[in-house]
């Protein structure tokens, strides 16, 4: 059934989808939905200067751009790589991708995250992290989906962590999203808009180890489904200090930068303070 519909979804020219993807977010803004929840807490944490009123409407907007995420799914997967990069309207720092240093790609849950991995893996091959989902029917799935010509999926573990290593060795970009819950182990407690959150530690290490840039990657929806634009943008997160906690400290600055310039394309129906609030 899933397929059925990435593949409906992957038909359809990208206003239509995104008009489709607008409407399932309207239905979830509507009904008391447990993505609406989560919603509403992050963004009173988030925003407390914002009225009840602006809150909501940052609400109805947020869950409108994740119904856009899902709908869009099928439109980036199910096409080839050279269809998705047509949909990219407007490319900014392209550059920062060519050459053979050691480069990390911070990518946040921000815009579509998908189409700017695929489009990357035109420019130079790169090697993506992904969390695994528990259906393993469903994970197979959305990596043979996910994984196709230069573009190559490790999972969020050990062996994943050394396929990254291996990798960056043979020049490849690769790329993690460090705002998804991390393991106690591989994080640390960190501030993001003024509240304390688990975040992972994994690629403020791997820059610092491997002595790599560290390029701020995201694709920003286009409103009326007028396509994309992708932005590659270095950025410092490895402090003066060289503690692990100041550089998480500038990561999650700069990933808070980006989404206060266009918050209703965050991500906000994932539990990013979990373990610290109750949701």
């Amino acid at each position: 059934m899933v397929k059925f519909f990435l593949k409906l979804f992957s038909m359809m020219p990208l206003k239509l989808n995104h008009l489709i993807g607008t409407l399932i977010g309207r239905l979830l803004y509507l009904t008391n939905s447990q993505s609406k929840h989560v919603v509403r807490k992050n963004i009173e944490i988030c925003f407390p200067n914002l009225s009840k009123a602006q809150q909501q409407d940052l609400v109805k907007e947020s869950l409108i751009e994740s119904g856009k995420g899902l709908s869009e799914s099928g439109f980036v997967w199910f096409n080839s790589f050279e269809y998705n990069a047509k949909h990219i309207v407007k490319t900014k720092g392209a550059q920062h991708l060519k050459g053979n240093e050691n480069t990390i790609l911070l990518v946040p849950h921000f815009g579509c995250w998908e189409i700017a991995a695929r489009v990357v893996s035109l420019h130079r091959p790169t090697t993506f992290m992904y969390k695994e989902l528990n259906d393993k029917k469903q994970n197979a799935l959305l990596l043979s989906l996910r994984q196709q010509q230069d573009l190559h999926m490790v999972a969020a573990n050990k062996k994943g962590v050394l396929k990254l290593q291996r990798a960056l060795k043979d020049k490849q970009l690769i790329a993690i999203l460090p705002d998804q819950y991390p393991d106690e182990k591989g994080s640390v407690v960190s501030s993001f808009f003024k509240q304390d959150t688990r975040t992972m530690t994994l690629l403020v290490k791997l820059a610092k180890n491997n002595n790599a840039k560290v390029l701020m990657t995201w694709a920003d929806r286009l409103d009326n489904g007028k396509g994309y634009e992708l932005n590659v943008k270095p950025v410092n997160i490895l402090s003066s200090t060289g503690m692990v906690d100041d550089d998480v400290a500038l990561m999650n600055q700069a990933i808070e930068q980006l989404v206060k310039t266009k918050p209703e394309q965050y991500l906000w129906n994932y539990k990013r303070f979990k373990g610290i609030i109750r949701y």
